[in-house]
């Protein structure tokens, strides 16, 4: 069972967030954050599979506060249009979008009565890396080839919560060279790191990977039974 819902941040913003509720009982709660393409047909489906794993999902409309209902596909003109999105969010006043991805924490938190996990992929797995680093009530985060958070200013973060991070060795947004300097630097996060592109998990791209998705979803779903039970 799934739907839209409306959340409210700490400062009294209200956005959509897409939930998606398990058929049978809680394991816990799982938080889907978006890719530069919105809350899109891909990341609702990414949310179900976690619902259909156990797990309350909610993946929050990040660009709410710049533009609603923002629903792109992946050619060139939206790739554009999400980026330049992106970077009008990355320029709000902080905690800017960190808030609202509180609130969907909240939320689940307290409807799953569980504890909660957070996955993101692309922008989204930066913003994870952010909320393992920065905010509460997070229990475990992974981090799908989150473009940014190898660079030096994001490594320097630390998280408070055990976190899992997956990249793409031919990823041409994210050279290996900064992965493995994070990894060097952070030796409690696990790294893994496949033959594969940036955009992997997504099969509605060009640079979808089903071996990899496969194995990066089986090592996310193991951290979370391990950490969320």
């Amino acid at each position: 069972m799934s739907s839209f819902i409306e959340i409210a941040a700490a400062d009294g913003f209200k956005l959509p967030a897409y939930l998606a509720s398990p058929a049978g009982q809680i394991k816990g709660a799982v938080v889907v954050l978006q890719e530069v393409f919105g809350v899109n047909s891909h990341i609702c489906s990414v949310a179900d599979g976690y619902a259909a794993a156990g797990y309350l999902a909610i993946a929050p409309a990040t660009f709410h506060r710049v533009q609603a209902g923002v629903d792109l596909g992946y050619t060139q003109a939206d790739m554009g249009q999400g980026i330049g999105l992106k970077a009008a969010v990355e320029a709000l006043p902080a905690p800017g979008v960190l808030q609202d991805i509180q609130a969907a924490i909240d939320h689940v938190r307290q409807a799953s009565g569980g504890k909660v996990g957070i996955v993101g992929y692309c922008w989204g797995g930066l913003l994870s890396w952010r909320a393992a680093c920065l905010l509460k009530g997070l229990s475990a985060a992974v981090c799908y080839y989150g473009g940014g958070m190898t660079g030096p200013e994001e490594s320097a973060r630390q998280p408070v919560c055990p976190v899992l991070a997956h990249f793409g060795k031919k990823d041409h947004w994210i050279a290996m060279d900064t992965v493995n300097a994070f990894a060097a630097k952070h030796p409690g996060v696990s790294v893994q790191a496949y033959e594969a592109d940036h955009g992997f998990n997504c099969d509605q791209r060009g640079s979808y990977d089903e071996p990899a998705a496969t194995l990066a979803l089986q090592r996310t779903l193991e951290f979370f039974g391990t950490h969320l039970a």
